[in-house]
């Protein structure tokens, strides 16, 4: 067995030391992901690695500054809005220019919009309360609701099943042409191999300073290639030997050898995000609430995240969907965390009629720590009485096979700490899971009604009580994440979905 990682660790850097060797030039820099995205359609998905790596390509009428507040960036200015709350008025950027030298109207904004409302989950989120969306002339839209939506512009800002701007004319569903108006441009896809991108001459930048996700965007970069590299020691080797500019979802086991490095340096995220167990509440088992609430009871959270992280310095035990510090802060409802009973499990069990079929856990171990997670997981769900098929996919697979809700009861997953919380994935009823009972709607709707942002933090804790109460989804902890960047990598700024824009490198 160890001759055979040997052989596979050596063949990995042996096919990725020849894409670098063929690359090696100014303004070229190779980045090591988890895996192959399951698409380029930054709408069709919610994949964490699909917005990293399309970020670049396609781009928001909105984005969010280094402080998570949202600002333009191919609108012109923040949007006029009504005083009900219901009309926005959006002022594009001119002269905007796609990939294929097509300039941006607002015929292709609305059109796109339209798209997104239709088809990606978060547009679906906004899409009962659109009245409808039109053009202002050729360079302004209005956006009308049928009643006051608090987190629209956070949902057009986001990156993640994003309302990025195409031309209309290549609007398709599946996507076949990948033209966007950003820094990037797509030359090459080659599967599981890598995805090349090459500067566009044509990018208009923001004038303003460069903010967070926003202001300023200069495509300093030649070339940016995302390779898929699903094993995580190969991403360690290849930021250690210097055969990455930058290396993702590294183990935190790794951070003293990073620290050594003469070629790479760690990169750390504090706090990150969360990793989370996401339930079918559609079909099957999970769709008994009071088995979903013996699985709350019988996981073990503290052993998890030990197993995942190892280093403490790496977690924390915390049932509040927001850390401490954060605006949207709560404890309510966290008294149902941290049991990690299997003795008052099995009396839920008895008490829901459980029928001995087992738990089908989807994980990945392109995140290792998903998978040791589950690997836990699943000692204390048996534990308690329940039979568990631990299934084990690429992640590109996974994400596919969550869509059918015949296929799977737990899914495991994480995301970071988002700065609205109706972007988390399951606050969407149309996300695998399909949380959409009517207690949430009953917490929710006047969540995301006010405006007020005092009065809305008093609402996200019912909002956080009824999730609790649901059990949609299981909260493990908070976690810090770690990454490689190159130390001849100039310009950088971790963020949860890594950008390669404004950056540059030293390496020949």
């Amino acid at each position: 067995m160890k001759l055979a990682f040997a052989f596979l660790l050596s063949s990995s850097l042996i096919s990725v030391a020849a894409l670098s060797t063929s690359a090696h030039a100014d303004g070229i820099v190779n980045v090591a992901t988890i895996g192959e995205p399951p698409t380029l359609d930054p709408m069709a998905s919610t994949a964490d690695l699909v917005g990293m790596t399309t970020q670049h390509i396609f781009e928001t009428l909105f984005t969010f500054d280094d402080k998570w507040n949202v600002i333009p960036l191919l609108a012109e200015t923040m949007p006029k809005i009504s005083a009900d709350g219901k009309t926005y008025d959006i002022a594009l950027r001119k002269g905007i220019k796609f990939h294929d030298g097509s300039t941006m109207t607002s015929a292709d904004v609305v059109a796109s919009v339209d798209r997104w409302i239709a088809i990606a989950s978060r547009g679906k989120q906004v899409a009962p309360y659109i009245d409808k969306v039109e053009a202002e002339g050729d360079d302004a839209i209005r956006i009308s609701l049928k009643k006051p939506y608090a987190p629209l512009l956070s949902l057009l800002a986001f990156n993640n099943s994003a309302a990025v701007v195409m031309p209309k004319a290549d609007l398709a569903d599946p996507l076949t042409k990948f033209i966007g108006t950003g820094p990037y441009m797509l030359k090459d896809r080659k599967a599981d191999q890598y995805i090349q991108l090459v500067r566009f001459d044509g990018y208009k930048s923001r004038s303003e300073p460069a903010n967070g996700f926003g202001g300023a965007r200069k495509a300093i970069l030649d070339e940016i290639r995302f390779v898929p590299v699903p094993d995580a020691n190969t991403r360690l080797e290849g930021a250690v030997s210097g055969q990455f500019d930058y290396a993702d979802s590294l183990s935190p086991e790794n951070y003293d050898r990073l620290k050594s490095s003469t070629a790479s340096e760690p990169v750390i995220l504090k706090p990150f995000g969360a990793p989370v167990f996401v339930m079918n509440t559609k079909q099957g088992i999970m769709e008994n609430k009071t088995l979903r609430h013996a699985v709350q009871v019988a996981l073990n959270p503290e052993d998890m995240l030990l197993a995942a992280f190892g280093n403490p310095a790496f977690f924390a035990v915390d049932g509040a969907l927001y850390p401490k510090g954060y605006t949207w802060h709560t404890e309510a409802g966290i008294e149902r965390y941290g049991k990690g009973d299997p003795e008052a499990a099995a009396k839920l069990m008895k008490e829901a009629g459980y029928d001995g079929k087992p738990i089908r856990i989807l994980t990945s171990r392109q995140y290792e720590f998903h998978y040791k997670m589950a690997q836990v997981a699943a000692e204390y769900l048996k534990a308690a009485g329940f039979k568990v098929d631990l299934e084990v996919f690429d992640w590109a697979t996974l994400t596919t096979r969550r869509a059918d809700p015949a296929l799977w009861d737990i899914f495991i997953t994480h995301g970071p700490f988002p700065p609205e919380p109706v972007l988390n994935g399951w606050m969407s009823d149309s996300y695998p899971g399909w949380w959409a009972t009517p207690a949430k709607a009953k917490a929710v709707e006047p969540f995301i009604a006010e405006s007020d942002p005092e009065k809305r933090k008093a609402l996200w804790a019912n909002v956080q009580k009824t999730f609790y109460e649901d059990a949609p989804v299981y909260k493990v902890g908070d976690f810090n994440a770690l990454g490689a960047e190159a130390k001849t990598l100039h310009g950088f700024h971790p963020s949860p979905w890594p950008f390669f824009w404004n950056v540059s490198t030293d390496k020949k």
